[in-house]
């Protein structure tokens, strides 16, 4: 499933695309994807001018005039293609070519703007995506983000913030990371990242970072840096491109090529003067990576 950066990287290539036209028309080519879509969804939504498109954890956020907002998640498989005259191109990063038979494409959004007619064809040959529709300021008690905890990209998310969440906890540490009313949009790969540049066994009780007065101990202050940079990282290489998971102009990101930890299995640490060896165990059925000699 794609991760907040991959989220990122789709938005951003949709949004030249998309801010500012007029949804001409919504054409839903089935009744449902995970789920059915809102009654009324392709009314609503048509003969809109698109105002922004924004993010919240791995929610990709489509703002109308008017106060509606759209939701889209990708789900596995999904992506969206933009088609320009005879130009294709599809819109995030991914390892392997995103699909485009036309018996997977499920929504067709009909744009007009300055550049003239536009398709935003969403395709997901596992339809475990969905969409919804909300008003703009009912956003916050929605239930995809009523529990959401705080962005890895905000301010707001630092030492202090996690030290209140961690606080006498004997949670393992990567369960509380991937915890989503910890943290929004925080996934596996990232999670393992992050420990690894922090130096922090994801075994390690989650409250151990707590000092008994309730403050972030240094491992804690060195984490928050780990998370914030990590996804930074990912952000500005378009993603993690794995699996599933194509860019706007069709290539990939890199950020793979940087992981340290993640899927690496039996490889040397990169931990300077470590010498260890990358191993797997798996928790709370995902697989994790770390490096057992320099992680503690």
């Amino acid at each position: 499933m794609p991760e907040l950066p991959e989220v990122e990287t789709v938005r951003r290539g949709l949004t030249p695309a998309m801010e500012g036209a007029l949804l001409v028309r919504a054409e839903l080519r089935r009744p449902d994807l995970r789920f059915p879509f809102p009654a009324d969804f392709s009314t609503l939504v048509s003969g809109r001018r698109i105002l922004s498109l924004g993010r919240r954890a791995k929610y990709l956020l489509i703002d109308l005039e008017g106060g509606d907002v759209i939701i889209a998640h990708l789900g596995m498989s999904g992506s969206f293609r933009v088609e320009e005259g005879a130009g294709s191109e599809t819109s995030g990063d991914f390892h392997h070519s995103r699909g485009k038979d036309e018996k997977h494409d499920h929504v067709v959004f009909h744009l007009e703007s300055a550049k003239g007619p536009t398709r935003v064809i969403y395709n997901d040959p596992r339809r475990f995506g969905f969409m919804d529709i909300t008003r703009r300021d009912m956003l916050a008690s929605h239930v995809f983000f009523r529990d959401l905890g705080e962005e890895p990209t905000g301010n707001v998310l630092d030492a202090g913030y996690l030290a209140a969440r961690f606080a006498g906890k004997t949670q393992p540490l990567k369960s509380a990371l991937l915890d989503q009313k910890n943290i929004a949009g925080l996934g596996n790969i990232y999670v393992c990242e992050a420990l690894w540049r922090s130096g922090l066994s994801p075994m390690r009780a989650a409250g151990t970072l707590v000092d008994a007065r309730g403050k972030p101990k240094k491992a804690l202050v060195l984490l928050t840096e780990a998370i914030r940079s990590v996804i930074a990282d990912a952000i500005a290489a378009g993603g993690s491109s794995l699996r599933d998971h194509i860019q706007t102009d069709g290539t990939l990101g890199y950020f793979q090529h940087s992981f340290s930890v993640y899927d690496r299995e039996g490889e040397p640490c990169r931990t300077p003067g470590c010498g260890g060896t990358i191993a797997r165990v798996v928790q709370a059925g995902r697989s994790t990576f770390h490096c057992p000699k320099c992680q503690r």
